[in-house]
């Protein structure tokens, strides 16, 4: 019989990484999922990009302004207690309309993070 590994992990326990002045994040990567608890200052914006893996933002409070499509004009405001799921290669942005905390899901995972491919955040 093969072992199953298991990981246990306190995200209070690791160190968030600072991507600019007005966001931060913590991340967890398995093997096809990422799962990441976003930190962003009122008036942060996260521009226009996409990737594959699809998303669900699950805001635990605050509020988010997402600008969804090539032309960003479909426009949802999502708050505390309240989920987005973002199709894969479907651009979007966001702005932090309050301090919020978000719990994003990727699957698959984000390995452009983890190359650390993705100065499109840290501007």
């Amino acid at each position: 019989m093969t072992a199953i590994k298991t990981t246990h992990v306190r995200w209070d326990e690791m160190p968030r990484e600072r991507l600019n002045d007005k966001l931060e994040r913590r991340y967890v990567t398995g093997k096809h999922m990422t799962l990441a608890q976003m930190y962003l200052a009122k008036g942060c914006l996260v521009p226009k990009h996409d990737h594959e893996s699809e998303q669900f933002s699950l805001v635990l409070q605050g509020c988010l302004r997402f600008r969804l499509g090539a032309d960003g004009t479909e426009v949802v405001d999502v708050r505390g207690g309240e989920v987005l799921m973002i199709p894969s290669w479907l651009p979007h942005a966001a702005e932090a309309l309050e301090d919020s905390v978000v719990s994003d899901s990727f699957s698959p995972i984000r390995a452009d993070w983890l190359a650390k491919d993705d100065a499109y955040l840290r501007r």
